[in-house]
Parts: C-alpha cells; structure tokens; sequence
C-alpha cells in the first residue's frame, strides 16, 4: 500500500518546529501545576481572609527564597505560553520571514515580561515597613 503526499504531510514536522521547544514546553507544564499549587495554597489558603494584606505580602517577601521562587514561576509561565502561542502561530502556516519577526517578538515580549516581574519582585522583598 502507498502512501499519498497528502498523508505524509499530515504527520510531518511543521516548519520551525524543533525538540527542544517541544522539551522545554513538557517540562515547564508540570513545573507550572506545581507552583500554581504552591502559589495558591501560601496566597489563600494560608491567610486569614483568603487574601495577604499589603504587610503580609511585604513580610511573605523577607524570606530570600520566595522572591526566587515567583521570579522562577514568573519565567515558567511566560516559557510555556510563549512557547504554546508560537504553536498556534506555526499552525496557521506562516513564511520563513513572517516566522522569524513572530520568534523576536515572542522573545522581546518574554524578556520584557521577565525582567519587569524580577525587578518588581525584587523591589517588593527590598522595600520595608
């Protein structure tokens, strides 16, 4: 039995498709189920109106790993949504160039987006009462 060229281009690899992004993608959705229930269970759970108070926060902050740890989830969430956006984009069967402006954007805007939360984050565990 042979196969038809439609039928081979169904299971091919899309254009700018790579293992890596496909790794990194699988790994960051399990990394994210873990600190959204870490995020949750110290921000709700643990308070005592389900939400930390403007001093809460500030004082939650004092402790050195829990900036290290938002900044960590911060970079997670940007990762795995730039990383799935980019998968919807290469759905719609976008040319090299077209694909190439797509990646810088997604970058800058990632960059951006994580360096802005590592400053604020910081700034926030600097600031006092």
């Amino acid at each position: 039995m042979t196969q038809t060229t439609a039928s081979k281009n169904i299971s091919a690899p899309k254009y700018g498709e790579t293992a890596w992004l496909w790794l990194v993608k699988i790994v960051t959705g399990p990394l994210l189920v873990i600190f959204v229930l870490i995020h949750f269970i110290v921000n709700h759970f643990t308070a005592e109106n389900g939400l930390l108070t403007y001093a809460d926060v500030i004082a939650y902050y004092k402790n050195p790993l829990i900036p290290a740890m938002e900044i960590c989830f911060l970079a997670v969430v940007v990762t795995h949504s730039l990383i799935g956006l980019r998968g919807i984009i290469l759905d719609l069967k976008p040319s090299r160039s077209t694909l190439k402006i797509v990646d810088w954007i997604l970058v800058i805007l990632g960059v951006t987006a994580v360096s802005y939360g590592t400053w604020l984050a910081l700034t926030i565990a600097s600031t006092g009462i």
